[in-house]
């Protein structure tokens, strides 16, 4: 140990400030981290700040009963609250490489191919064409949300809560204060700011893009409305929602070539190892650029 002992109390508390004020982690999350650090800060007898690899290995023990999600969600709040006291100076050793590591704990995001949501916005498009089921002004209200969730992978809390005004014809950008408040930017394409003001044309004003009759567009319509059109297509419910149309803009911006780093930024992800469950569907790409690029490669090809 580096610095004073500190009670397990005290180091959560510092630990969730931290949360908090640096990773802007929301009060849903820091609650969450609580209760799995107080958990196990209680199956290893309040001791758990100056705990060795020994007493954490111990953990898996304990946590044989609970499933394979929990046990990841656990270990992972540990390693974190680990890697915080190491930088804190409070230890010198992280000893988080004891704790389990369940295979397959995480699932991997829902991702509609590219052939899904050119279907999807073709069918869009001939709604607005059309006039569409329920009127013109609902397909390009339709437009708007579907643009700006594939297109800025926006959260469904974020969209329908946007500002009459956010997105402004002359910025390719805006600023969202996303989960625990933390600002970031987002950029917000040619395409997406057109639909956005079609559809604000047909509006007379009022606070919100997307406005009901009691104040903005509800989360759970959004949900109806994205997987109404997904059906359309023949797309089955369970394959798209406005989350999958977020997870498909990370995905295909990371096929492009996008930066992790910057992907991270527009996701408003706190930690990149969220971002990183997205390196999955860039996978045969590297591989495929591996063989082709790699200096070595040609030395093979050419022989001793």
């Amino acid at each position: 140990m580096t610095g004073q002992p500190l009670s397990d109390a005290v180091a959560i508390d510092r630990f969730l400030e931290m949360m908090a004020a640096e990773a802007g982690a929301a009060r849903n999350t820091i609650a969450a981290y609580r209760a799995d650090l107080e958990g196990a800060s209680l199956l290893l007898h309040r001791r758990m700040a100056g705990a060795g690899a020994d007493e954490l290995g111990g953990l898996g023990t304990a946590w044989l009963t609970l499933a394979r999600t929990s046990v990841a969600r656990k270990a992972a709040a540990l390693r974190r609250f680990y890697r915080f006291l190491v930088d804190d100076g409070v230890r010198d050793d992280d000893p988080s490489d004891a704790l389990p590591r369940p295979v397959g704990a995480r699932g991997l995001p829902k991702v509609l191919a590219r052939d899904d949501v050119e279907a999807l916005f073709a069918e869009v498009a001939r709604r607005v064409a059309e006039g569409g089921a329920g009127g013109g002004a609902l397909a390009l209200r339709l437009s708007a949300m579907l643009e700006l969730l594939y297109g800025s992978g926006l959260r469904a809390t974020e969209l329908v809560s946007l500002p009459l005004h956010a997105v402004r014809p002359d910025q390719p950008w805006l600023i969202l204060a996303g989960k625990g408040g933390a600002e970031r930017l987002v950029p917000i394409s040619d395409r997406a700011r057109a639909a956005v003001a079609a559809w604000r044309a047909t509006l007379a004003g009022g606070s919100y893009l997307f406005p009901s009759r009691t104040g903005h567009v509800s989360r759970v319509r959004l949900f109806q409305l994205v997987r109404e059109v997904g059906a359309a297509v023949g797309i089955a419910p369970d394959r798209i929602s406005p989350h999958v149309l977020r997870h498909a803009f990370a995905t295909h911006l990371l096929e492009g070539g996008a930066d992790l780093r910057a992907l991270q930024a527009m996701l408003g992800h706190a930690d990149i190892s969220t971002t990183q469950i997205y390196t999955h569907v860039d996978g045969a790409r590297l591989v495929a650029l591996v063989n082709a690029r790699h200096p070595l490669v040609d030395g093979a090809r050419r022989g001793p």
